[in-house]
């Protein structure tokens, strides 16, 4: 099949143009909105109102072979990776996943041992979140895609949306950034590490983890007022926080894996910008009720997760981050299918 072509003149431009956002919004400016739809277009998940207070959740993403599988990662990895990302999602909302369908499309050439260690880590994915895979479809294709789609239920008035940080809660994540991307750099592009540096780095590229405990636990509290999933990087995590519950951000405290550090520091790179715009993190990036902190301290910790502040909402709808008392504007600017390339 020949590659369409943008015609001169023609709206819009291509999808490398416009980007995933922008298709987003595309394709939702034609659809019919669900009345009284439980979670607005533009969340981590969907949901459909099942009676007597529940809805049911869901959730679908896709693994590509060429846009999220690097070099060195295995079938397996990628086949778990495509449950993390979804299940990192619910995370978010606070939602434990209970089952999931798996569409895959296969090259012709893949091996029976091959589609043997999807099938493999697809399961592991799923047991390990405490979900089962009870169905999905097969096809031919050109390139690798594992497609999930997540179920789960839920009581309506518990779900933690991007949509109500207020003024003067505290903004806080599930743990430390910039290790994946500084594995990737490690993957693609050549630069150096000492063995142990490099073990570490590759892991969290390769066997990504989803902060569910830590997504129920906050949950559970009320403490939270929003959450979102950071895979997109903490950057635009934050401002899409910002932008759904319409609000501003200082942060006063970006919080560098130590491991991050290191290796921008060998490699003369920037630590901060790994960790700010990097992407592929599963942390939690959460807003907390300020007299409630210790509540949702508490709460992950009794999970075995650590809650990291780093900074305040405010009324102003900027993201800025303050360094010794100058602040500054944090770029708008993440991992982007369409225009961001492994």
């Amino acid at each position: 099949m020949r590659k369409a072509r943008a015609h001169k003149g023609s709206k819009g431009g291509t999808s490398e143009d416009l980007g995933e956002r922008k298709l987003i919004k595309l394709i939702q400016s034609h659809l019919s909105v669900m009345p009284g739809l439980p979670v607005p277009f533009g969340d981590d998940v969907s949901a459909v109102d099942i009676g007597k207070g529940r809805v049911a959740v869901l959730k679908t993403d896709m693994l590509i072979g060429k846009t999220d599988v690097p070099r060195g990662m295995s079938l397996w990895q990628a086949a778990r990776k495509a449950v993390v990302m979804n299940v990192s999602d619910f995370a978010a909302k606070g939602v434990a996943p209970t089952a999931l369908l798996v569409s895959l499309g296969l090259p012709m050439d893949f091996m029976r041992k091959d589609v043997e260690e999807i099938a493999r880590g697809l399961n592991a994915g799923a047991q390990e979140y405490g979900a089962y895979v009870i169905g999905g479809d097969t096809s031919e294709a050109s390139d690798l895609v594992v497609a999930i789609s997540l179920f789960g239920t839920a009581k309506r008035k518990a779900l933690v949306l991007r949509s109500g940080a207020k003024a003067g809660d505290i903004v806080a994540v599930t743990g430390f950034f910039g290790k994946p991307a500084a594995g990737l750099r490690l993957l693609l592009e050549g630069y150096a590490a000492s063995k142990e540096l490099r073990d570490v780095l590759l892991s969290s590229v390769c066997m990504p983890k989803a902060r569910l405990c830590e997504g129920l636990a906050l949950c559970r509290s009320g403490a939270v007022s929003a959450s979102i999933d950071s895979s997109d990087g903490l950057a635009w995590s934050l401002h899409e926080l910002a932008r759904m519950s319409e609000v501003g951000f200082v942060v006063n405290s970006v919080p560098v894996a130590d491991e991050v550090r290191r290796f921008a520091e060998f490699n003369r790179l920037d630590a901060m910008e790994l960790a700010l715009h990097g992407g592929e993190e599963y942390e939690l990036v959460v807003t907390v009720k300020s007299k409630r902190w210790a509540d949702a301290e508490t709460a992950v910790e009794a999970s075995g997760g650590r809650l990291l502040p780093i900074g305040k909402v405010t009324r102003d709808r900027q993201v800025l981050l303050d360094v010794d008392g100058v602040k500054c504007p944090v770029e708008e600017r993440g991992w982007e299918h369409f225009k961001s390339k492994i």
